[in-house]
């Protein structure tokens, strides 16, 4: 069995898990007998399991590991999460995984450390063929409404906008604000959890703010990437520095994360909201897949206002309807 077509199988498998055989047969273009016998050889190796009889089999990727550990936080350090917890069930993956981890896993533990005030801090890993799984969790404040506090932001979920931006923190002496921000570009899937709200980058690379009914406490980050991922970290790092230099100048800006339900992107209010903190940055790419019109009093004090008072910042709209092109275009004009 080829690595290709063990990887088709196993995608088969995570996608839906009936009738596999049969639709494996058909994409290969062999016998369903043939399909099943590449089954019989994946369960043996213990990559996969299955349930039920005949036509009504159903398979699944096994859980190749599964560890967790609740932590006290006072005198934690991050590197012993990391040596204890994660790292004996990624050796055998290739360095750049296993660089990836290294990383995420020991920023997120240091946020918990120090910025949750929690008693506990908890983290687990589950593992199966294709994907490594990670979460960290505390029992804190939570970070959104950490966040809104001291920022003094109207709404948690302008903190999430924040995030999405980079270079944020509420301790600037001891950390750079980086940590959030690049995990969330590094990971094929990260979730980030406190009270009602979720700061989502997903696998096609959006940043997506979810809300849910339940306030649950403390902070929650889930983080998937897969065993076989080719994505580098210092390629990741490069994408948001200027050229030649190793700082973090430029960011990518989701419009969508400002506009909140319900709303329309037109007041100049909206707009100091969305250009909080650009002048951080030389470059920032405002993407606005999602936003079907802005108002002229947002395009002007974006495009017009802050451009002027902040000539050393770079402003790159991207992803425009022809609508806020127009508007876009209006206020630069002007």
């Amino acid at each position: 069995m080829t690595a290709d077509l063990r990887r088709s199988i196993l995608d088969a498998i995570a996608q839906d898990g009936g009738n596999v055989a049969a639709r494996l047969a058909e994409q290969f273009g062999v016998s369903r007998q043939s399909a099943s016998a590449w089954l019989a050889k994946l369960k043996r190796e213990g990559v996969i399991t299955s349930s039920g009889v005949g036509r009504g089999v159903r398979y699944q990727l096994a859980v190749l590991a599964d560890a967790r550990q609740v932590y006290q936080r006072a005198g934690l350090n991050e590197d012993r999460v990391w040596r204890e917890l994660v790292a004996p069930h990624l050796a055998d993956l290739p360095p750049n995984v296993r660089d990836i981890w290294h990383y995420a896993v020991t920023e997120m533990v240091n946020n918990a450390i120090d910025h949750s005030g929690s008693e506990k801090v908890m983290a687990g890993l589950v593992r199966d063929a294709l994907n490594t799984s990670v979460y960290v969790a505390d029992e804190g404040e939570g970070i959104f409404l950490k966040i809104q506090c001291a920022l003094n932001l109207y709404d948690p979920r302008e903190a999430i906008l924040e995030l999405a931006k980079g270079k944020l923190t509420t301790d600037p002496v001891n950390h750079t604000g980086e940590g959030i921000f690049f995990t969330s570009k590094v990971m094929d899937a990260y979730d980030l959890r406190s009270g009602k709200l979720h700061f989502v980058h997903d696998e096609w690379g959006t940043d997506v703010l979810l809300e849910r009914a339940a306030d649950a406490p403390g902070t929650v980050v889930l983080m998937r990437l897969a065993n076989d991922s080719r994505r580098n970290l210092k390629e990741v790092f490069e994408q948001f520095a200027a050229p030649e230099e190793y700082t973090f100048s430029k960011t990518i800006v989701p419009v969508k994360l400002a506009q909140h339900e319900g709303e329309k992107l037109v007041s100049r209010s909206q707009a100091k909201r969305l250009t909080m903190r650009f002048e951080r940055f030389q470059s920032v790419v405002l993407d606005f897949a999602g936003v079907e019109e802005i108002g002229q009093a947002f395009a002007d004090e974006v495009f017009r206002v802050f451009r002027q008072a902040h000539p050393g910042t770079r402003l790159l709209p991207i992803n425009l309807t022809q609508e806020v092109r127009n508007m876009v275009k209006r206020a630069m004009g002007g």
